[in-house]
């Protein structure tokens, strides 16, 4: 009996240790579970900001050109001098004859010293050339500027015999690797080429566009991959990006590094650059059943017109029009009196001009005259801006047929041209979307979102199997959607910030089963775990949308106020959230964000003037300069870059007195900035601190500094 109560005590006993260890194996579970969630929430809720803030910013890119279109268009200068500068500094990149681009080329003037100890090239291009190329641009070593011209000069003769859409067979390789966007980051290509080998005649590769900006070796992307495509012209094939566009890059990055690079030669290096680009093909075709391209379709994307389109007409999907000679002709007889206010030479009615309602006061009165010129140029830019819709705090649809860039633009009609410039446009720019049906793109502010349904009819029509695009970061380097019928492919790691996510490239065999790799180009995102990687990925996302309130404080006051009826200087969390919506429109769930950005009270109200003043605080400490000042840099600093960019006709980094005074009075009223002509005078020469007779960026970026400070 003892020994067998013994045995009943220790069995109770076991039974309850096993059923504490269960229900703690339970708890542990549901806390990591729920730790697991948060993370993901959080990781969600991260990359929402990111993407919200890097399509604004190409929204934002657009709308600038959309309305340098209208003001182009409808913008009537003061003089015939004023009028020379705006043709100038606007239809800039046309293209260039055969004849004229290879005098303008003209590599085989430039040396290259005994002194340079860069690799060297010699055509036709043999695989040691590439090996050469890989070694020294591991190195840090640059390619001698005779050399990367004479690389884009057979890259453009071999690309010109290139069909709009490239065909391959998996018949002539085991296998043909997919790689998507690298945006100038080349440790993520020499990483591809590490786990997957080099090109060559058993290993073909298709790169699909976005190769430039954002990272800082674009170039020497461009350079290795034009290269190998010159080595295995069969192995090798390139997509065009939206990216692959002069105007895009003027704004993210491309262009400044080409010039830094190459402060001699880099006009040059430009133009064919920006020559090859629109060469690029189109499209690739694996076995007749798998499309890539580089955004996506829409409901009348069509292949057979894509397959006849003469692709290099389309310099920049975003380029400003040239205007017709007629509306030219009459702009001129307008400003010589030759024609009657309110009508064209046909007795039609005119495009809007400067207002004539009241005589413009004498020029020996420069102050008086001054105030006209600013009223009529205010007039003028409110009216291209009501046309075009274009207001700081309400992104419209927009109308793209002001930035078509074709070549040789007549008077005849154009609507085949059109019609041709969005097939472009679409296959570029778009995305795809859950919902069903095509419509316009409003995030991005160009392409459209296509549903599932029309990816089936695209698809049946033309007997596709899949497509594969790229254009979007996706955090795992791929991402399925459409019931897999659409797979978006991404080979820049890190591209937010470190951690932020992986790339990946695709692999198709001959039953065009797709087969991923994964990689992290960074050593240190190998070294966090999963909590530190989202917390800094957070942090820095974090402090951009900081960035992006504290740029917009004075509109985010007015919209608070609207819900501060009795003046107190509160508003509840609940408005605080929908006033900051109203402002940014980024369409992001603001109250779940909130805790990141507000700090919590009591009674659920905030001080939004103090919240405000703390954001100025965090920002002045980076940038010693007053918060008004740097309100209106943040805001606007992306747009002035641009504008510079665009007035830089030859990329020298610099722009003369004149060509800053003229772009004072065109855009000051759309800054809302005023100053008088002796205040432009004086303004143009004391930001000139180096006394060059030229203004460089961080000068011209300093004269909307001490606009701001002069009195009202």
């Amino acid at each position: 009996m003892g020994s067998g109560s013994s045995v009943n005590i220790q069995y109770k006993y076991s039974l309850q240790k096993s059923e504490s260890a269960f229900k703690a194996a339970v708890l542990i579970q549901q806390w990591y579970r729920r730790h697991v969630a948060r993370l993901e929430m959080r990781r969600r809720c991260t990359w929402r900001i990111f993407q919200s803030i890097e399509y604004a910013c190409e929204q934002d890119q657009i709308k600038l050109h959309n309305f340098f279109s209208y003001l182009m268009d409808q913008f009537t200068p003061s003089s015939s001098k004023e009028r020379d500068f705006i043709t100038r500094m606007f239809i800039s990149g046309e293209s260039y004859k055969e004849a004229e681009l290879e005098k303008f080329c003209d590599y085989e003037s430039i040396e290259v010293p005994d002194s340079y100890t860069g690799p060297h090239l010699s055509f036709p291009l043999l695989p040691d050339h590439a090996t050469a190329l890989l070694e020294a641009f591991q190195q840090k070593q640059q390619l001698h500027a005779r050399y990367v011209l004479n690389l884009l000069h057979e890259t453009r003769k071999h690309l010109k015999q290139l069909p709009n859409i490239s065909h391959v067979s998996t018949c002539y390789s085991e296998e043909v690797t997919v790689c998507g966007d690298l945006h100038g980051q080349l440790d993520d290509l020499f990483l591809i080429f590490y786990k997957n080998g080099l090109p060559s005649p058993s290993k073909s590769y298709v790169f699909n566009g976005d190769f430039v900006d954002r990272g800082k070796q674009s170039l020497e992307i461009l350079v290795i991959l034009f290269t190998f495509l010159l080595i295995y012209p069969k192995e090798v094939h390139l997509n065009r990006g939206n990216h692959e566009d002069h105007m895009v890059n003027l704004r993210y990055g491309f262009t400044k590094e080409v010039m830094q690079k190459y402060k001699v030669h880099g006009k040059k290096i430009l133009k064919m650059f920006q020559n090859v680009f629109c060469w690029l093909p189109l499209a690739t075709l694996i076995d007749q059943k798998v499309l890539i391209i580089h955004g996506g379709i829409s409901d009348t994307t069509d292949l057979d017109m894509l397959e006849k389109i003469q692709r290099d007409k389309f310099i920049s999907v975003l380029r400003l029009k040239k205007r017709k000679e007629s509306s030219r002709k009459a702009e001129i007889q307008a400003i010589n009196g030759e024609r009657e206010s309110g009508t064209d030479a046909a007795g039609n009615e005119a495009a809007p001009r400067l207002s004539q309602s009241a005589q413009a006061p004498s020029t020996a009165n420069r102050l008086e005259f001054s105030r006209w010129l600013r009223q009529t140029v205010q007039e003028q830019i409110d009216t291209c801006r009501r046309l075009v819709d274009i207001s700081e705090s309400e992104p419209e649809e927009l109308t793209y047929s002001s930035m078509v860039s074709l070549k040789g633009v007549d008077d005849e009609p154009c609507w085949s041209r059109q019609e041709e410039w969005k097939q472009v446009l679409d296959i570029l720019w778009s995305d795809p979307t859950p919902q069903e049906g095509c419509r316009a793109n409003k995030v991005r502010g160009g392409g459209c979102y296509f549903g599932p349904d029309v990816t089936e009819k695209f698809l049946e029509k033309y007997s596709l199997q899949f497509l594969i695009r790229s254009h979007e970061c996706k955090q795992e380097g791929y991402e399925f959607c459409h019931n897999r019928k659409v797979l978006t492919i991404f080979s820049a790691s890190n591209y937010y910030e470190i951690g932020s996510n992986r790339g990946a490239y695709v692999k198709l065999g001959p039953d065009l089963i797709p087969h991923f790799v994964q990689y992290q180009a960074n050593k240190t995102a190998h070294m966090l775990n999963m909590t530190q990687r989202i917390s800094r990925v957070e942090e820095s996302a974090f402090r951009a949308l900081r960035e992006k309130l504290f740029a917009h404080t004075s509109a985010l006051i007015s919209a608070f106020k609207a819900y501060d009826g009795d003046n107190t200087g509160k508003i509840s969390l609940s408005n605080w959230a929908t006033a900051v919506e109203s402002v940014l429109r980024l369409g992001l769930p603001w109250r779940m964000l909130r805790p990141q950005l507000v700090r919590s009270t009591e009674d659920g109200m905030l001080e939004y003037k103090s919240w405000l003043d703390d954001l100025a605080m965090e920002q002045r400490s980076q940038e010693h300069i007053q918060s008004s000042l740097l309100e209106v840099i943040y805001r606007n600093r992306s747009n002035l870059e641009t504008i510079f960019r665009i007035i830089d006709r030859d990329h020298s980094g610099l722009i003369s007195f004149e060509e800053f005074q003229q772009t004072w009075k065109l855009f000051s009223s759309h800054m809302n900035i005023e100053l008088t002509d002796d205040g432009i005078n004086d303004l143009v020469r004391s930001i000139d601190f180096n006394k060059d007779g030229n203004i460089d960026f961080n000068e011209f970026l300093e004269a909307f500094r001490l606009v701001k400070q002069c009195p009202a």
